[in-house]
């Protein structure tokens, strides 16, 4: 019998299925951890990747959007990248791009982190923006910018209801040019984890618009990154971006689409371990369900996960309180 990857899938987030049934570990529990090089298959010491990781331009952080374990490893890697004197800036799938003028009045000391999640409303957008405040401030500290990268949840909202063909004009304006939803390695993942196919299920119209969706995130994501290192502010600066795992797998997502704009540059992708730690609201089991993936399926990808993965033992089976699964993908 095959091994299997057992998932739950609300949306277009992917959730582990053990996350539904475990919670974080208890506080205090030890539970073993290391870095992984995929591309090597061995784990690697924390020094040794972070001495790879000052050959990048672009480092890609893959989370589980609501893992407090994630957010901490966000802020050690940003704190122990700025130590090394590496000049920083972080991007955030967090808030959309129209909200940069509040980010820059941030990034000037005008306004503190508080005021910044007030005048941009950020606990309408992302619930759980509290969880990168020691990350964005330990950025803040060390001179790097913060930047809003997302589109405008209003924007994939119409994409996923009307596919790109079917958009209004004021909405075509705000997708990027020479987008690019001819990506059948991306586009099959997606399809895989949703686990609805066209000639099963007669919604293969409703799934490939989903698909243009996350792929209009990812352009957006993909061209503010670019711009700001194309501009005098970013262009010595290594990029942090602080996403979900989904969006930087496999290197498709968000970077085929800056290393499109930007041939040649450097990049590293990090993806934290969900390791049973997933746990669902009540809501959000009601939107979920099983799918399998098999470990010969996940071979049809020709390139590995990330570079690096940081993989935690799996959490006990006793059920405890946890964060819910959170917004997004």
């Amino acid at each position: 019998m095959q091994p299997m990857l057992k998932l739950l899938v609300v949306g277009l987030s992917v959730l582990s299925a053990a996350g539904a049934a475990r919670a974080q570990a208890p506080a205090g529990t030890e539970r073993c951890a290391m870095w992984i090089d995929l591309y090597d298959g061995e784990p690697v010491a924390y020094e040794d990747m972070l001495e790879d990781l000052l050959e990048a331009r672009v480092i890609y952080l893959g989370e589980r959007h609501t893992l407090v374990r994630h957010h901490g490893l966000q802020e050690r890697l940003i704190r122990d990248l700025a130590a090394k004197g590496v000049d920083l800036a972080v991007g955030l799938e967090m808030l959309p791009a129209d909200v940069q003028p509040v980010l820059d009045r941030y990034n000037s000391g005008g306004i503190t982190f508080d005021d910044l999640a007030e005048e941009v409303g950020w606990k309408e957008i992302w619930n759980n923006y509290e969880q990168y405040r020691a990350a964005i401030e330990a950025a803040h500290e060390a001179g790097a910018p913060i930047l809003a990268l997302n589109a405008r949840r209003e924007l994939a909202k119409q994409v996923a209801m009307k596919g790109l063909d079917g958009l209004e004009p004021e909405w075509t304006g705000k997708v990027p040019e020479g987008i690019d939803t001819d990506q059948p390695d991306y586009e099959r993942e997606l399809m895989r984890v949703m686990m609805v196919m066209a000639h099963a299920t007669g919604q293969s119209d409703m799934m490939r618009r989903m698909f243009e969706a996350q792929v209009v995130k990812d352009e957006v994501m993909a061209d503010a990154v670019v711009r700001f290192m194309k501009s005098p502010e970013g262009g010595n600066r290594t990029i942090v971006v602080l996403c979900g795992a989904g969006h930087v797998a496999y290197g498709y997502g968000i970077p085929s689409r800056v290393r499109s704009r930007l041939p040649g540059v450097t990049d590293r992708i990090l993806v934290f371990s969900e390791s049973g730690d997933v746990v669902l609201s009540e809501r959000e089991k009601a939107m979920a369900r099983m799918i399998e993936i098999t470990h010969a399926q996940l071979r049809e990808n020709t390139v590995p996960f990330a570079d690096y993965l940081h993989a935690v033992e799996p959490a006990p089976e006793e059920p405890a309180e946890a964060d819910s699964a959170g917004p997004g993908n």
